[in-house]
């Protein structure tokens, strides 16, 4: 092989796909942890190297040429490969030091892990966590996590998953508000109430329809993707929201509706459920033999099955 044919740098290649794949200089700069102009001059260079042009600017979108989406497939094919040699050295390492990037939905991030890692950092100093609070499943295959915290089990062969007992999640409300609500409190009640919602509110609609509680869009004025967000919208007395019951009910001035529609042996019909809701501890298969992330892995598992015992 002529390895003087391979005359260009593989960060300027990497620029170039998480350009492409972040769909603007400013997104992609963000993710690669760089100023927008040294990100820019690492795509130009690229563009220098390989003699073509890879983006145009079309008004104030930045969008890629012909030439830039016939190369991007295989800029896709060095990062996998380059993913699976740093997966495969991280998994050799036997030392207790060093970051784990551990990903989680915003209300787990905040109100149930913290105290876990706390705990955590005591017991193993040299451990650094980096906490990804997001709703959005971060890719393990691609090394945007380490280990993540999921509600859904993974379907990947390279995914190492262990199931959690099922957790609850139910409806809360001030005491405040419920009182502003047509009395005595009924389900009837419920159905005029306000609801803090998500872009999708079809299986909360639905999951409410069964309990007996009818509502439409029209009870959701309030939207939002961010769990913190809906929390506080319901402590600040502004709607009802739903949350993990294992975070509600140990969060004061907090009501449960679960517990307040508790099934009465002569009044089943009154009964408001609480939503199951399943959670999975994921590693990628190459890390589970790092000692370090097996470290994390395990000892969060242990916790976290803990507290949902505790608490179920």
């Amino acid at each position: 092989m002529d390895w003087r044919s391979i005359n260009f740098d593989w960060n300027r290649a990497r620029a170039f796909l998480v350009t492409a794949e972040e769909g603007s200089l400013a997104a992609a700069a963000r993710a690669l942890n760089l100023t927008q102009s040294t990100l820019s001059r690492q795509v130009a260079a690229l563009e220098r190297e390989l003699g073509v042009s890879l983006f145009e600017k079309v008004g104030r979108k930045l969008e890629i040429t012909p030439s830039g989406l016939e190369l991007l497939e295989h800029v896709k094919a060095m990062s996998d490969a380059a993913n699976q040699l740093s997966l495969r050295a991280a998994g050799k390492s036997a030392s207790l030091e060093g970051l784990v990037r551990i990903s989680a939905s915003e209300a787990n991030a905040a109100y149930v892990l913290p105290p876990i890692l706390k705990t955590l950092r005591e017991r193993e100093p040299g451990i650094q966590i980096e906490l990804i609070a997001s709703n959005s499943s971060s890719d393990l295959r691609r090394r945007e996590a380490d280990i993540a915290v999921r509600n859904f089990e993974p379907t990947h062969a390279e995914l190492i998953a262990k199931k959690l007992p099922d957790s609850l999640a139910g409806l809360y409300a001030t005491q405040a508000y419920l009182d502003s609500l047509p009395q005595p409190l009924s389900k009837t009640s419920l159905a005029q109430a306000e609801y803090a919602g998500f872009s999708d509110n079809a299986a909360y609609l639905s999951g409410l329809k069964e309990m007996g509680v009818e509502l439409d869009e029209h009870n959701f004025p309030y939207l939002t993707e961010s769990h913190i967000v809906h929390w506080e919208l319901a402590k600040r007395g502004a709607c009802i929201g739903v949350m993990l019951e294992l975070i509600g009910n140990n969060t004061a001035g907090l009501v449960s509706l679960t517990q307040l529609f508790k099934p009465r042996a002569s009044e089943q019909q009154s009964a408001l459920s609480a939503f199951p809701v399943q959670t999975w501890l994921v590693v990628h298969k190459e890390l589970r033999s790092n000692r370090c992330i097996r470290v994390v892995f395990d000892y969060l598992f242990e916790q976290l099955k803990l507290l949902h015992q505790r608490l179920n």
